[in-house]
């Protein structure tokens, strides 16, 4: 019936892992829980080790870091059931009947079903960049989702069929972090597969320190310069490379770029403030993806 499939790193998931049982068994259907975390060799995973004693649960670790891409697609492997549903690791579920939703939602037959994510109410003062960036630009309803049925799937609390998964899988290229789920929206987007957008979140439960999330932008646009200049994706699927084509076709992007040689401090300083500006993190961003883009 469905394999709930947990990627992590250095995160304890058997809090995550034991309700998603409790709410499993509670709907009276098949299921396995199978998690992985990626090579971090951490002493959390010994709390992790609990999982194996979950009903039809089990836990283990890569030997090596694989990439998040790899390690979901290891994952779906490793499944035996159809229905795939790949919750991320630092996920909480706000109520007790998130299973059951998905269940009811199977009868609707589409291959995808995205349930959304949200983020808590406040944050720590060290955390509000990712913080804000979650909540007011990518937490949305699935009214809202459902206007742009592709662009709006994060692989996050993702239902999918596993013969349509296998068709595709993550790119394999993409090691670093960011926009693996992107090139896998644009996938499913190109063969218009059907997809269901329903009221089913995730709590965004481990909310990264202003200092790493803004490390992990860069490794994100790292990744994007890397799709892009090896045309994984048409640009027009995302709005960020719409805008910085116009961009390169007014010469604009040496001038963000140098932007962004003069001024990378002052930019840094604001985003790992206490009061970061999401204005600043899109002109951040725009003027180091337009550096990064020109280097040989």
């Amino acid at each position: 019936m469905l394999s709930i499939l947990i990627p992590t790193y250095n995160y304890n998931v058997y809090p995550l892992a034991s309700e998603l049982e409790k709410q499993a068994l509670d709907a009276n259907i098949e299921f396995e829980i199978i998690c992985f975390d990626d090579g971090s060799k951490s002493d959390i995973n010994n709390e992790n080790n609990k999982i194996n004693k979950l009903q039809h649960s089990k836990f283990l670790e890569n030997k090596k870091n694989v990439g998040l891409s790899n390690n979901r697609n290891l994952l779906a492997e490793a499944s035996k059931f159809e229905n795939l549903l790949f919750i991320d690791g630092d996920s909480i579920l706000p109520n007790s009947y998130f299973i059951m939703n998905y269940v009811e939602a199977l009868k609707s037959n589409n291959q995808v079903i995205y349930g959304g994510r949200i983020h808590p109410e406040k944050a720590e003062v060290n955390r509000t960049l990712r913080w804000k960036y979650g909540k007011y630009i990518e937490d949305q309803t699935d009214l809202n989702r459902k206007k742009n049925i592709y662009k709006s799937v994060l692989f996050n609390n993702t239902l999918i069929k596993k013969t349509l998964f296998n068709k595709i899988k993550f790119e394999e290229n993409i090691i670093q972090y960011g926009h693996e789920d992107t090139v896998f929206a644009y996938k499913i987007s190109v063969i218009k597969t059907s997809v269901l957008h329903i009221d089913n979140p995730v709590l965004h439960g481990d909310i990264d320190l202003n200092e790493v999330y803004l490390k992990k932008t860069e490794k994100a646009l790292e990744n994007l310069n890397f799709i892009y200049k090896n045309n994984l994706i048409d640009y027009k699927f995302i709005t960020f490379l719409k805008l910085f084509k116009k961009t390169e076709k007014i010469k604009l992007n040496y001038l963000l770029s140098l932007f962004y040689k003069l001024f990378n401090k002052f930019l840094t300083h604001n985003l790992t403030s206490k009061n970061p500006s999401l204005f600043v993190f899109n002109l951040f961003r725009i003027s180091y993806f337009s550096y990064i883009n020109l280097k040989k």
